[in-house]
């Protein structure tokens, strides 16, 4: 016998059960298989009654089928609005369930999803209440889902008492079910789950009908399963990304093409001294936060060209020791811009991976002598200032411990902590120095001036001398690298620099003698000329100056305005740059302060082996 034949005889039966129960009478046909002309209108009857509890059965009256269309889809449609209304996968569970059941009038359901082991687990089930069941309430035969879940096929059945594939299984027989419908759930031709209904009332007997819309159902809550599992993953992966931008220690910062902050981590916060709370990200609000705005003044301008550059070439771009000043403290930072796409406005922008390296840098070889000497009483001098200077910011710094750690202010503590044990090894260092005071002959290295400068200033800002003084900074960005003995040079530029303090403190005592406002400013720039092939330094004070005829003078030997000076200072500085094949000019005029032109040129010119 044919499916066909058995879903007619069902049919047959069910529509004969409810004669009987109408009529009192068992055989709806006499002999000859014609309707009695007597039970023709209880029939109809019957089969009026019957429709109004299956509307597919309604429906289909109708010839061409287009109203048992028009009904489906019209329920398909709001099913498939309600299930697609959350993308959270456990609520996209329960809607399924209750509208499964509310769809197909089914006094039972259940949603069964595959794990990972390949094994169904229930993850909703439902009855006619539209309230949830436990798993242990809800009995069914394992063989049937499991059936469709392997096979990927549905099951279908309206009476299961009656149907030799099921009758004999126990939870069919226990629970005296008649109609039982699974179908797969699946999702690019791969099984994911499936979907169970059952009834117990034969009046509420699913048809083919039902299980063809069943089928289409199934589908729909595929897709939307699928939707939910892929928002839940992307959430997930959201959380990941935010969790190891968050406890990375390099500092992160995502800028959008106008330079707005779209994401930044606590260490960016840190490095920065930025208050979480005053910064706007990108989505958040109309006005997010400039990153560069939160920057100090004296910073904007450099750090805006960096950002602009990375953000017009879209290429990786590094700068590889930035020398920023929070106000409390100088550190070292190490700066990687990359491009990035897809930000939260829609835009492109950049990523920044900032690192601290200020203890890396403190822990590089750099030359620590402010000048190398040729008398070794000045060599006793110079090393006693540069060791008292050292020692003067760990004795400063070991008061500040002591009170730190009275006020409980431990953050403070460990600053202080560090700044003794860096100088300590600045003045190993120093000593090591010393082993190795004099060379014959320059030995000349391609060197990039910005860092040379950067590194100088970071180790003389910490000396009282320098600490009530205004540095001003012009370096130009792109300067190329410069042949040069870079402790020569750093020797010249720390002279002009400890001349410049000196006039700066003697302008600044007569300026306070006459109770005027006097302000100690040091500007130093720094950029390359293309078309004579030379780096151009200048080193401006505003201290008291010089008069014409001590401008004469200056460089010659011993020559010097100090009570305790020897004049070897800028002789020395004079005849470095002179063996560099440069140039070292002064300009100055009493009461205006004192200008110094250094001329170095890029490549030094090379000798004959």
């Amino acid at each position: 016998m044919t499916m066909k034949q058995i879903d007619e005889e069902k049919t047959y039966k069910y529509v004969s059960s409810q004669v009987k129960s109408l009529t009192g009478t068992t055989h709806v046909l006499d002999d000859s298989g014609k309707v009695a002309s007597d039970l023709f209108a209880t029939l109809e009857e019957t089969l009026d009654r019957v429709a109004e509890q299956n509307p597919r059965l309604a429906a289909e009256k109708s010839e061409d089928g287009s109203a048992v269309r028009m009904t489906d889809l019209k329920a398909l449609l709001q099913v498939s609005l309600a299930i697609n209304s959350s993308l959270v996968l456990d609520d996209v569970l329960q809607m399924v369930m209750q509208q499964a059941i509310e769809l197909m009038q089914a006094e039972r359901g259940l949603i069964m999803l595959l794990d990972d082991n390949g094994e169904l687990q229930t993850k909703s089930a439902y009855n006619l209440c539209r309230e949830q069941m436990m798993e242990e309430d809800f009995r069914i035969s394992s063989s049937i889902t499991n059936q469709v879940a392997r096979t990927g096929k549905s099951v279908y059945t309206s009476d299961a008492l009656a149907d030799d594939r099921y009758a004999q299984q126990q939870s069919v027989v226990e629970l005296h079910l008649r109609s039982i419908m699974c179908v797969p759930l699946t999702v690019n031709s791969k099984v994911i789950g499936v979907i169970y209904l059952d009834n117990t009332n034969q009046a509420r007997m699913f048809l083919k009908s039902d299980l063809y819309l069943f089928e289409l159902y199934g589908q729909l809550v595929s897709n939307a399963l699928h939707n939910a599992a892929m928002y839940n993953s992307l959430n997930t992966m959201k959380r990941y990304n935010e969790s190891v931008v968050k406890n990375t220690p390099t500092g992160i910062v995502v800028l959008n093409a106008k330079g707005c902050i779209a994401t930044i981590n606590p260490v960016a916060l840190e490095i920065f001294d930025l208050n979480r709370d005053s910064i706007v990200r990108v989505g958040e609000d109309a006005r997010p936060t400039v990153f560069v705005d939160r920057l100090p003044a004296g910073e904007q301008h450099r750090w805006r060209k960096m950002i602009t550059d990375a953000l017009v070439t879209k290429q990786e771009l590094a700068e590889p020791r930035y020398f920023h000043n929070t106000g409390y403290i100088e550190k070292v930072l190490s700066i990687k811009f990359s491009p990035v796409s897809g930000l939260p406005d829609g835009t492109d922008g950049i990523t920044m991976a900032i690192e601290d390296v200020t203890e890396k840098v403190l822990m590089e070889k750099y030359v620590i002598l402010s000048e190398k000497l040729v008398a070794r009483g000045e060599m006793a001098a110079s090393v006693a200032h540069e060791l008292n200077n050292y020692l003067s910011i760990i004795s400063n710094n070991a008061e500040l411990l002591s009170l730190n750690i009275d006020r409980e202010k431990f953050d403070k503590v460990k600053f202080n902590s560090k700044s003794i044990t860096e100088n300590i090894f600045k003045i190993k260092r120093f000593v090591d120095s010393l082993m190795d005071f004099s060379k014959p002959e320059p030995e000349y290295i391609s060197y990039d001036i910005r860092h040379l400068i950067d590194d100088l200033l970071f180790s003389l800002r910490v000396q009282p001398r320098f600490k009530l003084i205004h540095f001003t900074l012009d370096l130009a960005t792109e300067m190329p690298s410069v042949e040069i003995d870079v402790g020569q040079v750093q020797q010249v530029l720390m002279n002009l620099l400890n001349n410049a303090a000196d006039a700066i403190e003697e302008h600044a005592v007569r300026m306070q003698a006459e109770n005027k406002e006097f302000k100690r400013q040091i500007g130093i720039s720094a950029a390359y000329d293309r078309v004579l092939e030379r780096m151009a330094i200048e080193v401006t004070d505003n201290g008291i100056g010089m008069s014409e005829e001590t401008l004469g003078k200056l460089f010659n030997l011993h020559f010097t305005t100090k009570k305790h000076g020897h004049g070897l200072g800028l002789y020395n500085c004079r005849k470095i740059v002179e063996q560099h094949g440069g140039e070292l000019l002064v300009s100055s005029k009493i009461g205006d302060g004192t200008t110094f032109k250094l001329f170095l040129p890029r490549l030094q010119p090379k000798k004959a082996k």
